[in-house]
């Protein structure tokens, strides 16, 4: 789910991800095979953080590689069932975004590579840190961590995921 609006607004918005862990990159944004606990580091949003909260951290490697967030996030509850994996409030009109799934993990990514030159509805541009994706997903680079839930697909095996989005308002 991809929302766009403008950086400011987007910096505002109040974040819980259900998640306890995260993959680190290398400096290629490829992860690098750990699971890194989020707690005391500015990827932890098990409690509600805004996006622009810790987003300059420079001082956190982690931050630097990804030029703000661009990670995936480890799912604390680790059962393939439907559960709440991401809470979103955008204070300036109370809209709040709730995201299920049955993934193992989602990306977090906070635009941080936008330019202005894309042209959206409206003539709108999307720059940088205009927006922010929450992407529910296997983890990035499974294939080459036998360690991260497998992506194997046999002949004759079905996968089947879900993911919803519930919207609101407070």
């Amino acid at each position: 789910m991809f929302l766009q609006v403008n950086q400011a607004d987007v910096l505002d918005h109040e974040v819980i991800l259900h998640a306890d862990k995260f993959l680190p990159v290398d400096a290629t944004v490829i992860p690098t095979g750990e699971l890194r606990p989020v707690a005391g580091t500015p990827f932890d949003f098990t409690e509600k953080h805004t996006i622009g909260e810790r987003i300059n951290d420079t001082s956190y490697e982690q931050i630097v590689l990804g030029s703000g967030y661009d990670h995936c996030y480890v799912l604390t509850d680790t059962s393939s069932d439907l559960r709440l994996a991401a809470e979103v409030y955008e204070p300036k009109t109370g809209r709040v975004m709730e995201v299920f799934t049955t993934e193992p993990g989602m990306q977090f990514y906070s635009a941080n590579h936008l330019k202005g030159d894309i042209i959206g509805k409206g003539g709108a541009t999307y720059g940088r840190r205009s927006a922010f994706c929450i992407e529910t997903q296997h983890f990035p680079d499974s294939p080459n961590k036998p360690h991260f839930p497998t992506t194997v697909l046999r002949p004759d095996e079905v996968y089947q995921s879900t993911t919803s989005y519930k919207f609101s308002a407070k």
